[in-house]
């Protein structure tokens, strides 16, 4: 079954810029990747853009985390593009970047939400939430209150000092997703966002996601195995052996 053109279904996003005016914030273009004999993409493209969240779903193995990994330049694929428009840094093709080169443009230009997290529980937080701004070189102090800044905006005043540890699954989320959120990316992945959580937290931790993204005019990618999960965003990718086999718009 042949996948969908990028251009293929209009689907206005509630905030941002619609996609009929706005460029893309991230595109991709006839992307492969291979394992040995194991095809896990076999031409994917698709533009991701400004203001709008984008599910991704599909069973194992159907080729969510390589295509989650090319959008973030984690990994290179075989063939094919993926072109990131940071209005701080122009355009430029994450493929055509090596390993470092690629580093540096996820610690300014993304962030990162994971299924538990992965916090560091030595660390405080706001410690937590200020480190991608120390690893960019911002001074200590700038950073703790940008961090603690973002916090607060997602209704965790007052926890700063808190170690890990002393946190509910729900807040621990709410700091992982502070974190990806400081240093102001262009794109937010999350990987099963909300996999670890009860269903009443899960529906909390979503919407402070939500609110902190796509209401801020960022762009947000979620692979998720959860409908309803899903069905929060403004389109679902369903891949299946590599391809994007279907794509519902739903706002």
């Amino acid at each position: 079954m042949t996948h969908p053109t990028p251009s293929s279904a209009p689907h206005p996003t509630p905030a941002g810029p619609s996609r009929t005016t706005a460029a893309p914030a991230l595109s991709a273009r006839a992307l492969t990747k291979t394992y040995g004999p194991t095809l896990a993409l076999g031409g994917v493209g698709l533009d991701l853009f400004p203001g709008e969240a984008v599910a991704v779903m599909g069973a194992s193995g159907s080729g969510k985390s390589t295509l989650l990994h090319c959008l973030a330049g984690v990994i290179s694929p075989d063939s094919g593009s993926v072109v990131l428009d940071d209005p701080r840094h122009g355009r430029q093709d994450l493929s055509g970047l090596d390993a470092e080169e690629r580093a540096a443009v996820r610690l300014r230009s993304f962030g990162f939400i994971f299924q538990q997290g992965l916090l560091l529980p030595d660390l405080t937080a706001v410690e937590n939430v200020a480190l991608p701004l120390l690893l960019g070189g911002t001074d200590r102090s700038a950073a703790t209150a940008r961090a603690a800044a973002s916090m607060a905006a997602l209704g965790l005043a007052g926890l700063e000092e808190r170690r890990i540890g002393q946190l509910s699954g729900g807040q621990q989320q709410r700091v992982a997703i502070a974190r990806a959120q400081v240093a102001d990316p262009v794109v937010v992945f999350a990987d099963e966002p909300t996999g670890a959580l009860d269903s009443a937290t899960s529906t909390e931790v979503m919407a402070a996601l939500l609110a902190s993204t796509r209401d801020r005019g960022r762009t947000l990618v979620v692979v998720t195995h959860d409908p309803g999960v899903a069905g929060t965003c403004d389109r679902v990718l369903h891949l299946s052996d590599g391809l994007v086999v279907r794509e519902e718009s739903l706002r």
